[in-house]
């Protein structure tokens, strides 16, 4: 039914254009016939303009893990007070950008900061290809402003880290070995009644993951306090050790098709992507220099732009 769905909203999409493209070609015999007037042919033109540069954005989205819903993970850098401001202004930064598409965004775990903001938080966004836009987000956003937490109004430079992993479900076959998994349990903190406080809900899972390639072993630690049941948190932190570890598939075979297509340009994960400076008004994009000097909207969910442009970037690079 996914894939009658996906087929379905291709066909929609190149039926509209059809649709559009038909009633330009009309539009303009009509001008020549001076039935409508310049204005009205422009306007039919833009409509079709549109659609098609719709579509043909969408087509940058055909990899197998874009159509997924993902979890987006935000650490704050050194620097204490202000990065961690930082990562929460990041956070208010992808809810509004969530909100505004019609996607589901449940903080799936946060660790509040020592005065304000936050050290990191865990966000499960659900909804049509959240994976395939929001993948270009990986790496280090960096701020540049007079940071309000510095008594000399110094100009001060933050970093927070962000990744974003496909969020896979059941029907994904990932090989989790039962004897590599431990849980410890621990209590919620926060508001939320007396409960929060007296039952151990909140869940962290260790799994002792062995590289099945290089044979290297690491721990992957997640923590979940999404609900006040215990069940269910489970439930919540094995998924995300799914999505990991469908990530880290993901990110080798990728690696071995960069080893392929040398030539091609290739974006390392956790370097700097984009900077943010406040102070002179503008947003920019490193890998495609793209910017804006609407630095409040950036912070209020438009990243479109950016987005976009990634898009059209770098997926044309990997077709």
């Amino acid at each position: 039914m996914k894939r009658v769905k996906d087929l379905q909203k291709w066909i929609d999409g190149y039926n509209e254009v059809q649709t559009l493209a038909d009633e330009l070609s009309l539009a303009f015999d009509f001008y020549k016939e001076e039935l409508v007037s310049e204005a009205d042919v422009d306007d039919a033109y833009l409509k079709t303009m549109e659609a098609v540069e719709a579509l043909e954005f969408r087509n940058m989205l055909r990899d197998e893990a874009d159509q997924m819903d993902c979890v987006l993970k935000i650490n704050s850098g050194a620097g204490g007070t202000e990065s961690q401001d930082w990562a929460s202004m990041l956070m208010r930064m992808y809810l509004r950008y969530a909100e505004t598409h019609g996607y589901k965004a449940t903080i799936a775990n946060l660790q509040e900061g020592d005065e304000a903001g936050i050290k990191t938080c865990t966000i499960n966004i659900e909804g049509d290809f959240a994976y395939g836009y929001l993948k270009g987000e990986n790496g280090v956003h960096r701020l540049v402003r007079v940071s309000p937490y510095n008594a000399q109004g110094k100009r001060m430079t933050s970093f927070a880290s962000v990744f974003v992993t496909p969020l896979v479900d059941d029907s994904i076959e990932v090989n989790i070995e039962p004897a590599r998994v431990s849980w410890d349990t621990f209590r919620s903190g926060g508001a939320g009644g007396q409960n929060v406080n007296k039952v151990e809900s909140g869940v962290r899972l260790r799994y002792q993951y062995k590289d099945p390639y290089t044979g290297e072993e690491e721990e992957i630690l997640i923590e979940n306090t999404e609900t006040r049941d215990q069940p269910k948190n489970r439930e919540n932190a094995m998924r995300q050790l799914r999505s990991i570890l469908y990530d880290k598939e993901l990110q080798h075979r990728m690696a071995e098709q960069a080893k392929v297509e040398a030539g091609k340009k290739k974006i390392e994960w956790g370097s700097q992507i984009r900077s943010y400076v406040f102070d002179d008004r503008r947003v920019k994009d490193h890998r495609t220099n793209y910017q804006t000097s609407d630095v409040n909207g950036v912070m209020d969910g438009k990243i479109d732009g950016f987005i976009k442009a990634y898009l059209m970037e770098f997926s044309s690079q990997e077709s």
